[in-house]
């Protein structure tokens, strides 16, 4: 958990994660860890993301010490009443969350995408690696309410 909000007050980023479980998976004591995300721009919602979070025993039988997998999870859920703030429109969205899964080189991000057109909020769970990229993601959505939609731009 520290590894993450260390790295989110580097970026400056103003999502903030709480630990809501935490799942032992084999003897070698890695887990899976699951994290609730209120979204900054968009009260009302929150997202659910679980990752895979390799033990100290884990690390020294691998070998690669400062790295974790990319694989994650995401589900994301009307939690209140739901009210947009300044949110970046258009098909490349913007960064709701990041966390370092590695010591340089790798993150794990959820980014929203507004789909104005059918007034839906798209939120990708994706790793993000400087060298290969990677094709590991997870999808959620949060349908808005006519009353909930952005005016056009």
């Amino acid at each position: 958990m520290f590894r993450f909000a260390a790295f989110l007050m580097l970026l400056g980023l103003p999502a903030h994660a709480d630990v809501v479980g935490k799942v032992g998976v084999d003897w070698a004591g890695n887990d899976i860890v699951i994290e609730a995300i209120a979204d900054p721009k968009v009260s009302g919602v929150t997202c659910h993301l679980a990752y895979f979070d390799r033990s100290m025993f884990d690390r020294l039988k691998q070998g690669n010490w400062f790295e974790d997998p990319s694989n994650s999870a995401i589900e994301c859920e009307r939690t209140g009443p739901i009210s947009i703030g300044d949110i970046r429109r258009g098909p490349k969205g913007e960064d709701v969350f990041s966390a370092s899964r590695s010591l340089l080189f790798k993150s794990l991000r959820v980014k929203r995408i507004y789909d104005e057109k059918n007034q839906v909020l798209v939120y990708l769970a994706h790793g993000n690696e400087l060298s290969e990229g990677s094709a590991k993601m997870s999808l959620s959505t949060v349908t808005l309410q006519p009353s909930e939609a952005l005016p056009p731009p």
